[in-house]
């Protein structure tokens, strides 16, 4: 895998990485996207639908967490996930957890990282989670790590953790890799942990960055629990230490604004789990991409907007919003009168 950045403009890299899956012949865009399946599918997509849709990302996420119960199964196939889902000429990313399912915290210690599957938890060694990527021979994938930090604020203790953890995980995961033939082509993923304390977000990416990964994941921004400020700064301080030629990846960022937010920072790939969000909330994409610099006049366009929609809309307006509060104002709930 090479990255090749074009530019940088106003934080925001724009290149393209390329020499990328198991034959070295895809290439990726940045800022870039994953293609985000549940159990190797894209949701709502038949294989055949998914050919005819253009644009779709080159790089498939699979998640750990959909896929531990074919462990055995895999083990005994000996072709990789890709060709058991059909997908042989993708590049395939595998993440630990599903970003369209949160994660019960406080179930993670100093040897096992907790994973969530249909069958529910299950604890993971770095010997048993690297097992498990020599049956799956993803092209990249996630490495172990302590993302448990996103329930609120985060003690000094606990992030230290999580950072010392990981880097262990990291350590471990990196000696079983070079045992591994089935895994001598995958890139590592680097995990930078640390929760919300800058000090252990700058300690794990300058530590994490001296080990031989390929990328890096800024882990544990999910939800809503950090506040939005506190975010915006640790990615960019994060991202101000990490070198220059590694893709740098994120998730649980899924909005659209919170996209751009990042790219501005410095980030290079997202998930695409919110049109599955938006999907499964019975809605529709229904945003413009109009960019108005000026927040004055934003301000003002929208209170005109809202102005002249208020006859007859906002009731159905305000029922949606508290029949379910996730629904976001880059969607139309297709239920609606209006």
């Amino acid at each position: 895998m090479k990255l090749s950045l074009s530019r940088v403009v106003s934080g925001c890299r724009l290149g393209t990485l390329t020499n990328l899956g198991k034959n070295g012949v895809q290439t990726m865009e940045l800022p870039g996207c994953l293609l985000y399946t549940k159990t190797g599918s894209p949701p709502h997509l038949t294989h055949d639908t998914l050919q005819a849709v253009e644009g779709v990302p080159a790089v498939v996420q699979l998640t750990l967490s959909t896929l531990v119960e074919l462990h055995e199964v895999l083990e005994e196939y000996k072709e990789g996930i890709g060709k058991f889902i059909g997908m042989p000429e993708s590049v395939l990313y595998c993440s630990l957890h599903d970003p369209g399912t949160p994660c019960p915290p406080g179930y993670n210690n100093n040897k096992t990282v907790s994973i969530w599957g249909y069958g529910g938890r299950m604890e993971m060694t770095a010997s048993k989670f690297m097992s498990m990527q020599r049956a799956l021979q993803p092209d990249w994938l996630q490495c172990l790590s302590d993302g448990d930090t996103i329930s609120g604020e985060t003690s000094r203790k606990r992030a230290k953790k999580s950072v010392d953890r990981s880097l262990s995980f990291l350590d471990e995961c990196l000696q079983l890799q070079e045992k591994s033939p089935e895994l001598q082509g995958s890139v590592m993923v680097g995990v930078i942990e640390g929760g919300d304390v800058l000090e252990e977000r700058l300690r794990s990416a300058r530590e994490t960055a001296k080990r031989p990964v390929g990328a890096f994941l800024l882990d544990g921004f999910q939800g809503q629990a950090m506040a939005k400020e506190t975010k915006l700064k640790l990615i960019a301080s994060v991202t101000a230490e990490l070198p220059e030629d590694k893709p740098r990846l994120i998730h649980g960022i899924g909005k659209p604004d919170e996209v751009l937010e990042c790219i501005e920072r410095g980030v290079d790939v997202f998930e695409s789990f919110f049109p599955y969000q938006v999907t499964e909330r019975g809605c529709a994409l229904s945003f413009s991409y109009n960019y108005n610099p000026d927040p004055e006049a934003a301000v003002l366009e929208q209170n005109g907007i809202q102005d002249a929609g208020k006859n007859g809309t906002e009731k159905d307006i305000n029922e949606t919003s508290k029949a379910d509060p996730e629904i976001t104002s880059f969607e139309i709930f297709l239920k609606e009168k209006r």
